[in-house]
């Protein structure tokens, strides 16, 4: 099939440096992604276990993107793990696919949830309760994944991986839906407009929905379940 075809292309060549150093800069990407995977897990648990008992629709939304994050990036780390083993890329590039379908339409379902949810909750005033937590888990997300960004963007030029650098992407948009987060919570518990969060949760769909949208042409086109590119690369 076409599509198969274009997503088991060769790796892109690792400039002209020896092997050696490809399979040190595969294993510092394998090591940033178990870091990326390991907050992300953190990361939404923290956030679904604060929303739900804040009753905090923005809250709940970022651990559901959290969620979908830790599936993309779980996928990517097996692919880099499997090259930096020695591996077949072959094995993961059906795996990939599925994943990226699971990724585009869970996106897609999160932005149904946000904005019916969102709409009810401002419409009926239903007011969150404030969540210290969810203040300490915004802050330390402006904090982690900048610095995840920094080293997905060095390693990917190291090895050439395009599916690494859409990755840092992610991670970018995540620290930016994490000020979001952290300016809606704290607006709600400092000056109690609780209305805030209902908006900020709506202004994580300026960074959702054309990632919803590179998630579903991804699938479509059969690459893989990283934001904007096949994870293949």
């Amino acid at each position: 099939m076409p599509q198969q075809d274009a997503v088991l292309i060769p790796l892109p060549p690792f400039t002209d440096r020896p092997p050696q150093e490809r399979l040190r800069a595969l294993g510092a990407g394998v090591r940033v992604e178990q870091a990326t995977v390991a907050w992300m897990a953190v990361e939404a648990l923290v956030a679904l276990g604060a929303g739900i008992l804040a009753h905090s629709v923005l809250l709940v939304a970022f651990g559901l993107d959290s969620v979908i994050e830790l599936v993309s990036g779980g996928v990517l780390l097996w692919r880099l793990w499997i090259e930096a083993a020695g591996g077949r890329l072959d094995r993961v590039a059906r795996a990939e696919q599925r994943a990226a379908w699971v990724v585009g339409v869970s996106l897609a379902a999160l932005c149904a949830y946000i904005v019916v949810t969102a709409a009810w909750a401002l419409i009926e005033g239903v007011r969150p309760d404030p969540s210290p937590a969810g203040i300490v888990l915004a802050v330390a997300a402006l904090i982690v994944m900048p610095l995840l960004v920094r080293a997905k963007r060095r390693i990917a030029a190291e090895i050439n991986s395009a599916a690494l650098r859409a990755d840092a992407a992610c991670s970018l948009s995540c620290a930016a839906m994490a000020a979001a987060l952290l300016g809606g919570l704290g607006v709600n518990d400092i000056l109690h407009w609780w209305w805030a969060e209902y908006l900020a949760a709506l202004v994580f769909l300026y960074w959702l929905v054309p990632e919803t949208w590179r998630a579903l042409r991804a699938a479509a086109r059969g690459e893989g379940a990283c934001c904007d590119s096949a994870c293949v690369r």
